[in-house]
């Protein structure tokens, strides 16, 4: 039995954009190129659905590059390199308990886990409709073909947590706050509010200014609440990624923000 962690980029998102692609091609040649209309409509046609076939083989081109980078069974996996860097920054005492908020197919959590055998690991996550393929179930799954028995996995809101101050040792989340609309900093002190004293953190995200504002300013906000240890480093320059693949994969401005409660 081998782990499924599916793909950041889900394959039904990637058929769909394709699909659509073939039908707006299929209506550029119906209306645009054929004499089914003519005079002003079929000009008018013509560029409109000739327009949308360009748009619509650049995404589904985009998309089909995203899915073969984050592969885990591919040549790149990025996914696999992303995690596993994320995992080396967490340590949990035995005995002790982190959460991963967002863990999707529960990749993160279980890395985690492996690192920290006598610690427990939840992952958390709400599984929409929009990672349909993602469950409770594939998270089970998965740490039962890695041979990890240390994590559970529970359905929550990342923003709003539904546990005490001070209940993990560690909390870490991957590429999950950019989706969430809102004020993105008050996520990040929401996480890090279930965070005991002296625990670590791990948070990798997309941290640019138009997702987060001013990161910098945030960095040194946690040092004047206590927070020890607090970096935010480029994920960019060839830890997880290099410049250009950040790029064109529009995930220019990935961070691991990293410390200590």
């Amino acid at each position: 039995m081998k782990p499924d962690y599916k793909n950041w980029m889900p394959k039904g998102m990637v058929l769909t954009a394709a699909a659509a692609t073939a039908v707006l091609l299929l209506l550029f040649v119906l209306f645009g190129c054929t004499g089914v209309v003519s005079g002003t409509l079929k000009t008018v046609l013509f560029i409109v659905f000739l327009i949308g076939t360009v748009i619509g083989l650049g995404v589904s081109l985009w998309m089909i590059f995203m899915y073969r980078a984050f592969s885990y069974n591919g040549k790149r996996q990025m996914s696999r390199q992303i995690i596993e860097g994320i995992a080396k920054h967490v340590q949990i005492p035995d005995g002790g308990k982190g959460l991963d908020v967002g863990c999707g197919s529960g990749a993160l959590t279980i890395a985690v886990a492996k690192r920290n055998p006598n610690a427990q690991m939840v992952g958390l996550d709400r599984w929409g409709k929009e990672y349909a393929s993602f469950n409770k179930p594939l998270c089970e799954n998965n740490a039962k073909a890695e041979g990890v028995g240390n994590t559970s996995f529970v359905q929550g809101d990342a923003t709003k947590l539904d546990f005490p101050d001070g209940s993990f040792d560690a909390v870490t989340s991957n590429y999950v706050y950019h989706n969430i609309p809102g004020d993105r900093q008050a996520l990040l002190l929401e996480t890090l509010r279930v965070l005991k004293k002296g625990g670590t953190f791990a948070i990798h995200d997309i941290f640019s200014k138009s997702k987060y504002g001013d990161m910098g300013a945030f960095v040194q906000t946690l040092k004047d609440m206590g927070y020890e240890k607090v970096a935010l480093i480029d994920t960019t320059d060839g830890k997880f990624m290099s410049k250009r693949e950040a790029m064109w994969m529009e995930l220019s401005g990935s961070a691991l923000l990293v410390g200590r409660k």
